[in-house]
């Protein structure tokens, strides 16, 4: 297979980035890494909860704030997307309630 700069490029650019959070031994010489915090937080809310139990894992809260406006039924298709493409472990049943509040959130702008 013929590789092409940019495909040659990807596993220096990945290590480059992981460098750049700078990871550190601790005493039992398990691997620590700091994260810079988060520019912002999701907003209080009915769901809040949710958001940052599940959306968090992947991405900061303000990814959902610089989406365009979106109805509840467009954030269901969203969050079925990252819980079946991406492996999101939302449960079944929290997807309507998240949904709900990103919906609010996001129009919030």
């Amino acid at each position: 297979m013929k590789l092409t700069n940019a495909k040659r490029a990807l596993p220096l650019t990945v290590a480059l980035s992981l460098a750049a959070v700078s990871p550190t031994l601790a005493a039992d010489d398990s691997v620590s890494i700091k994260l810079p915090p988060d520019r912002m937080q999701y907003q209080p809310g009915a769901g809040v909860e949710l958001a940052n139990a599940y959306c968090t894992m992947c991405h900061a809260a303000d990814y959902v704030y610089m989406q365009p406006v979106e109805n509840k039924d467009k954030w269901v298709a969203v969050i079925t997307k990252m819980k079946k493409v991406f492996g999101c472990p939302v449960d079944d049943q929290d997807i309507d309630a998240l949904a709900a509040y990103l919906a609010a959130q996001n129009a919030a702008q």
